[in-house]
């Protein structure tokens, strides 16, 4: 019989593997188009969830210590929660006939990518984080090629796939090193492994972070991203590019900084090595994008590496404004990748070409955009903003002034490609007249977007203040 505690620190996971039998029940017992009904379980089960996390909180740790649910899990697990409601919202009602048919397909591979995502938030033992890491990651391969009959994503699939098969091995083998010389799986004592200056645990943590570099996808380890990110279905892209990041940097949390201490700082030097790379080359790489979903990629690229900026502080301010910077690039970057698919369904064009005169056609998506791009951009007073302002800040405060100031300059790069952008909706006349048509599903997911990065950008402060709570006990 399970204790209350046991309960109470797998509320989230247990409500979610009952959303899990409830789609797949409702898949067997539905044919043909009715099998769209199962989009509609397994978004209003989300949202279920989503308000749930909100009466969830700190319990005792399960498993032999191996799970918890603290400040940073609870804080991780509404992240996910409602960037999976967004991408599911916006995929009701998706004009591709693999939705009809195979909805019940689609929904199960997210919800259990979705667990995965939840459990790895929570894990404190190197076999359970790796465990839902895989959990995480291996629907993610199939979700990418989810639209088979497009060659495109076939092969967007299998590039993932091999790729993301090695980060696995990689980190497999790094993670091996660190269990034979800790002489334990517990994260605790893998950290006063580390602490003691035991080779063995280092090279495998050097080894793991290339690994976990593969998932967030820095670079060079983000040669899967544009190709899949351009061919699979869109409202899985805007889903893709922000929540298994997320999970990557709280599991980077995990393993790299709890129970660390001073040792911490040691992973400064290689933290701001990739986030230097990664900002220049993600940027650089965007500029000649004329496809909008792999000028997304690419920005997305650049975006991880300022979150490294913050990583690289090594400090409880540096955790928090990544996590703050997170929740922001959750509403700016999927935001834009659905005003892009809004405008694919009626254009059947996902170019930057297809957005000339969008402000004359559909002014109110037009204006969605443009805070989506000047929040990427970084421009006052939007979320994206203060999520570069506060990585910044927490990067000098330990004396990172060169990687702040490489950082600012890039930014002025980005704002170039995203303001190429702005001018095509709002300067260039339309290829055609008429209004482009939005379903209300995506309707709304784009509006929660938008709202999110307004409110953010008008009111960060008790975001800021949450993410400054969980990220302290980590030190």
């Amino acid at each position: 019989m399970p204790t209350p505690d046991f309960v109470r620190a797998f509320l989230l996971e247990l409500g979610l593997a009952a959303l899990l039998l409830l789609v797949f029940a409702a898949t067997l017992g539905l044919r043909g188009p009715d099998r769209r009904i199962v989009g509609w379980i397994a978004t209003g089960g989300v949202l279920v969830l989503g308000f749930t996390s909100f009466l969830v909180a700190p319990a005792p740790a399960a498993l032999g210590g191996m799970f918890v649910q603290d400040g940073l899990a609870i804080f991780a697990k509404r992240l996910f929660l409602g960037a999976t409601f967004i991408g599911l919202l916006a995929s009701l009602g998706a004009p591709e006939v693999a939705f009809a048919r195979r909805a019940g397909e689609y929904h199960l591979l997210v919800l259990s990518s979705l667990l995965g995502m939840l459990v790895l938030a929570s894990a404190r033992d190197v076999v359970l984080l790796f465990v839902a890491f895989e959990l995480m990651s291996i629907p993610l391969y199939v979700l990418a090629g989810f639209l088979k009959r497009r060659d495109e994503a076939v092969e967007a699939a299998l590039k993932f796939f091999l790729v993301g098969s090695v980060s696995s091995a990689v980190m497999a083998y790094g993670l091996s090193f660190v269990y034979g010389a800790a002489r334990s799986t517990d994260l605790a004592k893998v950290a006063q492994a580390a602490a003691s200056g035991q080779p063995l645990v280092t090279l495998g943590l050097v080894a793991a972070f290339a690994g976990f570099a593969f998932k967030i996808a820095a670079f060079p380890f983000h040669m899967w991203v544009p190709d899949t990110y351009e061919a699979a279905s869109t409202p899985f892209v805007a889903w893709l590019s922000v929540a298994p990041k997320a999970a990557g940097f709280v599991a980077l949390f995990r393993v790299y900084f709890e129970g660390a201490g001073e040792r911490a700082g040691a992973w400064m030097p290689v933290a701001a090595g990739l986030a230097t790379l990664t900002i220049v080359a993600g940027n650089l790489m965007a500029l000649p994008q004329q496809n909008a979903k792999r000028l997304l990629a690419y920005s997305g690229i650049a975006h991880i590496g300022y979150m490294l900026v913050g990583f690289a502080a090594a400090s409880a301010s540096g955790v928090a404004m990544v996590l703050f910077y997170l929740v922001a690039y959750v509403f700016s970057n999927m935001g834009a990748f659905l005003v892009v698919e809004a405008v694919a369904r009626s254009e059947g064009s996902e170019a930057t070409a297809a957005l000339r005169g969008l402000a004359q056609r559909s002014p109110l998506l037009a204006l969605a955009m443009l805070l989506f791009l000047l929040s990427l951009g970084g421009i006052p007073f939007v979320a994206g903003f203060w999520a570069k302002l506060y990585v910044f800040w927490a990067a000098a405060v330990v004396g990172l002034y060169w990687l702040v100031l490489l950082g600012a300059v890039l930014t002025v790069v980005a704002l170039f490609y995203y303001l190429l952008v702005a001018k095509r909706m709002y300067i260039e006349p339309p290829d055609r007249p008429g209004r482009i048509p939005v379903p209300a599903t995506l309707a709304l997911a784009v509006l929660l977007c938008a709202a999110g990065v307004v409110v953010l950008g008008v009111y960060p402060k008790p975001l800021v203040m949450a993410a400054l709570r969980v990220a302290a006990p980590l030190f």
